[in-house]
């Protein structure tokens, strides 16, 4: 959490300056480290030399999505469409970034299959960032020397910072599992594909507060550390304001500390048992600390959290039922993102994690074609305009729009709830 503050503190006073102009060679690895992941891959044409696919409406996504291939429609056979991907695959974060850079190179198969985009195949090169700085700059540098149209690139500050440093705000990136506010930065080209913690976090709130519940425990790393102290804030914040009282904050280690004995000992004194229990904490961390709780006789109280719950399986952990969490997307069985991740498994003969994610990284992959239909155009700086101007696109994650929002969709919040053993939508923020 340190390394993260200082390095977001450090670049973020560079996101403007010139790209670094590294000469690396272009990268062909891939989520499983080693084969090329390009989807029908075409020429190694810059994004410059490149003619624009012709325009057309809008990007057909059911039209993707339905595509059999092992029955595809004539191959496109136009300049490529190149989606660059800089991920890291380290224990930060490799549980999201590692199955979406599986699923989008898959979905590029699919629209290739369906024909292309307006005749243009559809590219997707990864590379690894490798949980380090220098290296999330070297890696896009690499994508950006293959011709990368747009990046899509890591949630946290940390990494997507020195990318953005690397573009120099030419090139559009799609932070596509982050919620970090400080990431969206239309004049830097830079996007997020979800809501941000503001929203997350005040959505939990007012969720509690519409329960009735008037009293809130909370938990954080933190004031002001991103992400993990951020959204308690947030959540402290907006409870109050709504008329609530935070009784108790605890302090923690996020994706560390599973013994909460001197935390739960000091709000055995406090609590009477209506209170909320909110934190940006893991699905291991609130379940242990919610046996904790009950071992004092605190049984009843209510307990909600951020993506993480979401991101770490809380569907699967033991001790689950009743807690709430915001995902990104809540999925029903036998809708698009349901069917699209049984499709990938029958097609790959692998089931990917993190599944209310995932649609973030093919949207992100979609806005980016979306915005080239809609200019008519190759280079990324014009293609980053074109984003700024997306309204009503309707993706895998929901409505997005980044007309006049500098670079945050103003997203509705689901607020999934375990009950009888299973994650079901029980509001919408």
């Amino acid at each position: 959490m340190k390394l993260r503050k200082m390095l977001s503190l450090i670049f973020a006073m560079m996101l403007l300056a010139a790209a670094c102009g590294d000469d690396g060679e272009s990268s062909d690895t891939t989520a499983d480290a080693g084969s090329d992941t390009t989807a029908d891959a075409g020429s190694d044409t810059t994004a410059a030399a490149v003619d624009a696919p012709p325009s057309a409406e809008s990007l057909d996504i059911d039209t993707v999505l339905a595509a059999d291939l092992d029955n595809c429609a004539e191959a496109p056979s136009g300049d490529p469409i190149k989606v660059g991907m800089a991920m890291d695959f380290s224990e930060v974060v490799g549980f999201v970034d590692i199955p979406g850079s599986k699923l989008v190179p898959y979905v590029a198969e699919l629209i290739n299959c369906a024909g292309g985009v307006n005749g243009a195949p559809v590219e997707v090169q990864v590379a690894d960032v490798g949980g380090d700085a220098a290296q999330a700059a070297i890696a896009a540098q690499e994508l950006l020397d293959w011709g990368a149209h747009f990046l899509i690139g890591p949630p946290f500050a940390d990494f997507a910072l020195p990318i953005l440093q690397t573009t120099g705000g030419q090139v559009p990136l799609f932070v596509a599992a982050s919620t970090e506010p400080t990431l969206a930065d239309a004049a830097a080209n830079s996007y997020l594909v979800s809501f941000d913690d503001t929203l997350m976090s005040t959505a939990a709130a007012n969720w509690a507060l519409d329960q009735g519940i008037t009293r809130a425990i909370v938990f954080t790393e933190g004031e002001g550390i991103p992400y993990s102290g951020y959204n308690p804030d947030v959540f402290a914040q907006a409870f109050t304001d709504g008329g609530g009282e935070v009784v108790s904050t605890q302090t923690y280690v996020w994706g560390v500390d599973t013994d909460f004995s001197s935390q739960v000992n000091e709000i055995a004194g406090i609590a009477d048992g209506t209170e909320v229990v909110f934190s940006a904490a893991l699905a291991e961390q609130v379940t242990a600390l919610r046996g904790q709780l009950e071992g004092q006789g605190l049984n009843d109280l209510t307990y909600i959290g951020t993506d993480a719950l979401d991101a770490t399986g809380l569907a699967f952990v033991e001790n689950n039922e009743g807690i709430a969490h915001t995902p990104h997307v809540s999925i029903s069985p036998g809708d698009r993102n349901d069917t699209l991740l049984a499709n990938y498994e029958a097609a790959k003969g692998e089931a990917l994690e993190s599944r209310g994610f995932m649609a973030l990284y093919v949207d992100s992959m979609f806005l980016g074609i979306q915005a080239i239909v809609d200019c008519g155009c190759v280079d990324p700086a014009e293609i980053g305009e074109a984003v700024q101007n997306i309204s009503g696109f309707q993706g895998l994650s929901g409505e997005i729009t980044y007309a006049g929002t500098g670079g945050i969709p103003p997203k509705s919040v689901p607020i999934n709830r375990i009950v009888d053993g299973e994650d079901v939508l029980v509001d919408t923020k």
